[in-house]
């Protein structure tokens, strides 16, 4: 279950540091409910208007705190995330994420954040 997890989270990770909004919004699944720190939005188009907003140099460092399987294909993880940034303070939070095994592999179905 982790190492489904850490695929997926390793990915986001990488399509974020790397300011590839295209690349993290397919990391979601079509109907994914997306709640970052601003209105939340639905599908991959409101994912990748979401990291096309993130500054440049935005990192996110993630530690899964808590996981459960809920059923065969769909994982649920809490973790703690601090986003770093090249101009101003770590921004720590907390995010909830379900993961689906779908016919594309598994991706993001759920995304929740919220602060410390």
């Amino acid at each position: 279950m982790n190492d489904i997890l850490d695929d997926v989270l390793t990915q986001w990770k990488s399509a974020i540091d790397d300011h590839d909004p295209q690349r993290a919004a397919a990391l979601f699944t079509e109907d994914a409910i997306f709640q970052g720190l601003h209105p939340y939005g639905v599908g991959r188009d409101a994912v990748a208007e979401y990291y096309e907003s993130q500054p440049i140099g935005l990192s996110p460092q993630y530690k899964l705190l808590e996981t459960r399987r809920l059923a065969d294909d769909t994982v649920l993880a809490y973790l703690a995330v601090d986003f770093s940034f090249i101009d101003r303070p770590t921004l720590p939070v907390n995010l909830s994420v379900i993961v689906r095994r779908t016919s594309d592999g598994w991706l993001i179905s759920h995304y929740q954040v919220s602060r410390l």
